[in-house]
């Protein structure tokens, strides 16, 4: 993706935000005026309180990916992943593959903000120039989107953090939909792949 196409997705986002925010405010004041000013600072209170929170989380796995990356396991992990991965991406480049093979790591730990500056480089990396996203770009957005969660850390984090009882008894159902998903996106990109490739032969012809 390039940098203005980056930026103008950012522009828009904000603009999106900015509208929820006031007409969220605008609702407010038409139904309760005296509660707005409250509720602001209220909820940037419960926001900032959350982050905080959640801080601890990531402080945690975004360290041990470093640690894993540091220690030489990234390489051992980009190995025993390679086949799949090779299968999967259709992607030669074993500097690329170890880079998948982190990003992957980490969102199935649930830890999606550690996963992404992975999910960056793999994708500057894949990066043809052609300015059109290719197969193996695809993929990695659908295996990012999907993703198994053998733990998913970010999301008991918050259930936590929110009083639950027992954070943890999502393990099993995530597990269970993440995997579903997760097949269920692979098919289908190269489903899809081989479809585009049939069609483009068959304009060749």
């Amino acid at each position: 993706m390039s940098f203005s196409a980056s930026f103008s997705i950012n522009i828009n986002m904000n603009i999106f935000w900015l509208l929820m925010m006031l007409s969220s405010m605008l609702v407010l004041l038409i139904v309760n005026p005296s509660e707005v000013l409250s509720e602001m600072i209220g909820a940037s209170t419960e926001a900032l309180e959350l982050c905080l929170e959640l801080c601890a989380v990531y402080v945690v796995w975004l360290g041990f990916i470093e640690l894993i990356d540091a220690s030489g396991l990234s390489n051992k992990l980009a190995k025993l992943l390679r086949p799949l991965i090779k299968k999967i991406f259709k992607v030669d480049n074993e500097e690329i593959q170890k880079i998948i093979a982190l990003n992957v790591s980490a969102n199935m730990l649930g830890v999606g903000n550690a996963a992404t500056p992975m999910g960056i480089k793999a994708m500057q990396a894949l990066d043809d120039k052609s300015g059109k996203a290719n197969f193996a770009m695809i993929m990695l957005v659908v295996i990012n989107a999907t993703s198994i969660q053998l733990l998913p850390t970010t999301v008991i984090g918050l259930r936590a953090s929110a009083g639950s009882a027992n954070p943890a008894d999502i393990i099993l159902p995530t597990l269970i939909v993440t995997i579903t998903t997760t097949i269920l996106g692979i098919i289908l990109v190269h489903s899809i792949e081989k479809i585009r490739l049939k069609i483009k032969g068959r304009k060749k012809k």
